[in-house]
């Protein structure tokens, strides 16, 4: 009798005037609950490129036994992330028959194939590939460095060697493809193309190399070039970065010999300031807070600028200095408050006051290190208040990072080094964060890992 009365009253209510507009409201609310439990990430650092982790319902601490591991499908050789959207997971790995677990500055040739695969986000499952052959000539041949780009119905990737692809992200078909050192006459960087590109509204940017092609814009449905932009010794290897300043777009090089600032739709120079890197070695995007522009690299080369009001220039407040500031290698830092905070090039974190320089703490903790390691990497994304890393030994560790020190919370082991790196075993990928699970690779397989707090 009761489920009679609740249909009668369900019938009611249906044919009422309220109906569709509570169903809309309905739809809203679920809709909103689904985007705070669930999100991808579908390029480096995540969809706003700024290595937060959005997602909430995520587990506090590891069981005993570690966390789940949901999928394992087996994968060659990259230090490339991988991309997870539209439920699916793309990665980029470089298979050859040759010995190529190499140290630094190290360029003998090793043959091989470059695939972009692309896997179902459930089980792991192949939907589809596409391989090409490439010859490697570069330091650190593992594998591709760049993390795919989903966009839209298109996923980009760029090998090792500069091999540019525009896929259709459903079916692999390829749409474009350029090769950056031929189009543009330029050399490839010792540590390969590892500057990820950037999706602009229509453009794709990237740094190419070349004489007047330091950095260049495409369209990102043709590949055809929109503007061009500068000439280094050697392009380096950080990301290109958007940021507003002045209330104005500012595209931000940070290369061996300048930061630097466009405009994001025309490669027009707003300002530059000089700066030196050793060997050309700057992986860093720059990080912003407030009016200050922050970048650093190997060895203590490191620049704090000052935006002027309008953005249309900027001053050096300190450059270079010892026992300052951060030189970070493979780890991007962040900034929260006007404290950076990350790993300096021997894996040593810091808080740092931003503005003096000043270093407020430090802590080998995170590579659970007696004593800092040659070119040390945690990755770090922030979710909830915590900073969660993947390190260097496959090991995941959440932690709280504050002005007054670093608090470790938990870790666990979920995936085994598979490369070498001054004389240790490493793993140096940076995962994908999303729909409540982290997707690590090395270079033997990828993996999905269960972070979920049901």
């Amino acid at each position: 009798m009761i489920f009679h009365r609740i249909g009668v009253s369900l019938r009611r209510f249906l044919t009422s005037p309220l109906a569709s507009l509570s169903a809309g409201l309905l739809f809203w609310i679920g809709a909103c609950g689904l985007t705070a439990q669930a999100d991808d990430w579908p390029q480096w650092m995540g969809t706003h490129r700024d290595n937060v982790w959005r997602e909430n319902n995520i587990v506090e601490s590891f069981p005993d036994d570690g966390p789940s591991v949901v999928w394992r499908i087996p994968v060659a050789g990259g230090y490339a992330g991988p991309a997870v959207a539209n439920g699916r997971v793309y990665v980029t790995d470089y298979v050859t028959a040759e010995d190529v677990q190499t140290d630094n500055f190290n360029r003998e040739t090793y043959s091989g194939t470059e695939r972009v695969l692309c896997l179902d986000e459930r089980d792991g499952r192949l939907i589809w590939k596409h391989e090409y052959p490439v010859t490697y000539g570069i330091s650190y041949p593992a594998g591709p460095r760049c993390t795919p780009t989903v966009d839209g119905n298109n996923v980009y990737t760029l090998g090792a060697e500069g091999d540019l692809y525009c896929f259709d992200a459903a079916t692999g078909e390829v749409l474009w493809n350029r090769s950056l050192p031929t189009d543009y006459d330029a050399k490839t960087p010792l540590w390969g193309y590892a500057a990820h590109p950037l999706i602009d509204g229509p453009r794709l940017i990237t740094l190419a190399g070349g004489k007047g092609s330091h950095v260049v814009a495409l369209d990102k449905q043709t590949g055809k070039e929109i503007w061009r932009h500068g000439t280094t010794r050697e392009p380096g290897y950080s990301p290109p970065t958007i940021i507003q300043a002045g209330g104005k777009r500012q595209l931000i090089l940070l290369h061996p010999e300048a930061m630097e600032s466009v405009v994001p739709e025309s490669g027009q120079p707003y300002w530059s300031v000089p700066y030196t890197a050793d060997n050309g070695s700057i992986i860093m995007s720059p990080v912003q807070s407030g009016d200050l522009l922050y970048g650093g690299g190997f060895s203590r080369r490191n620049l704090l600028v000052r935006l002027s009001k309008d953005g249309l220039a900027a001053e050096t407040v300190w450059q270079d200095e010892r026992n300052k500031g951060l030189s970070p290698v493979n780890v991007q830092p962040f900034a929260e408050d006007g404290i950076l905070y990350g790993a300096d090039q021997d894996g040593t974190f810091y808080g740092v006051q931003i503005e003096t320089g000043e270093r407020l703490w430090k802590s080998t903790a995170p590579l659970d290190g007696k004593r800092p390691l040659r070119t040390g990497t945690a990755i770090m994304v922030r979710n909830q208040g915590r900073v969660w890393m993947f390190n260097e030994r496959g090991e995941l560790v959440i932690a709280k990072m504050t002005p007054a020190g670093y608090e470790e919370i938990d870790r666990a082991k979920v995936i085994e080094p598979s490369n070498t790196a001054a004389g240790r075993s490493v793993v140096w990928t940076a995962p994908a964060w999303a729909n409540q699970s982290v997707f690590i690779r090395n270079d033997k397989e990828c993996i999905r890992v269960d972070l979920s707090a049901d």
